[in-house]
């Protein structure tokens, strides 16, 4: 895919992978529709990037846990920038719910941004997408092929994320390209001490941690890759080979 002058969402884009993920879009030629929520400030910040670096971008707010916000920021990205050919689903929340205190509001919450809004997003764009002949990568997680007791309702929407892939890229097909990222360690909670940075740097294979970085260069080759639907890979330094 020829990046030059396509419109490219950004769900989640003012933090962390999610902004880096807008930048390289600008940096390959795609004007980003840079979404956010409640990060307002943070989003301002990555259009005053791309623009400053001679970028296009605008900034569109929603609250895509909510009922109707996958359409309404579907609609406001196609009436302000013209089109829409790249859906990158990457908004999502990541909460600590230790096993025996999860609680059924923590369960909707999580299900509702991290999975829910990715489909009904996919499913607005999807007439738009296929008359552009567009595609979607979604953001995954390596808690979708692991088991972590403290995030058991994470783990299950990014495992979710990973059949959606998979089903999505076969009833859009052959329009519309359908792809996955699932990111192992790329950016470390602010609580992480240097002692658990460490022994993660020790067990995996490639013996660091990995970069946002990392995860933008996947995208790309995955927009690119115009023979390749309804793969998800993994982005981890090898994380997922040790056993």
């Amino acid at each position: 895919m020829e990046l030059q002058a396509k419109v490219a969402l950004v769900t989640g884009a003012g933090i962390r992978v999610g902004r880096v993920l807008a930048l390289t879009l600008a940096q390959g030629g795609a004007r980003v529709a840079v979404h956010y929520n409640s990060s307002d400030g943070d989003a301002r910040e990555t259009v005053r990037r791309i623009t400053a670096n001679g970028g296009t971008a605008e900034l569109f707010q929603a609250d895509l846990s909510a009922p109707g916000g996958s359409r309404s920021l579907i609609q406001s990205v196609v009436e302000r920038m013209g089109a829409l050919d790249i859906l990158v689903n990457s908004a999502a929340v990541m909460v600590r719910t230790p096993f025996g205190e999860i609680t059924r509001q923590q369960w909707d919450d999580i299900f509702a941004l991290n999975l829910a809004a990715p489909f009904f997003l996919s499913q607005e764009a999807a007439p738009i997408l296929k008359r552009a002949r567009g595609a979607i990568v979604n953001i995954a997680d390596l808690a979708a092929y692991e088991t972590w007791p403290a995030y058991i309702p994470h783990g299950l929407t990014k495992g979710g994320i990973v059949q959606m892939t998979r089903a999505l890229a076969r009833v859009m097909a052959p329009e519309v390209r359908v792809n996955a990222i699932a990111p192992g360690t790329v950016l470390l909670p602010e609580d992480m001490s240097q002692r658990e940075s460490t022994h993660l740097v020790e067990t995996t294979p490639l013996k660091r941690n990995g970069t946002p970085e990392d995860v933008a260069s996947a995208m790309m080759f995955l927009l690119r890759a115009e023979y390749i639907t309804g793969e998800t890979i993994i982005v981890d330094g090898g994380r997922h080979v040790r056993r």
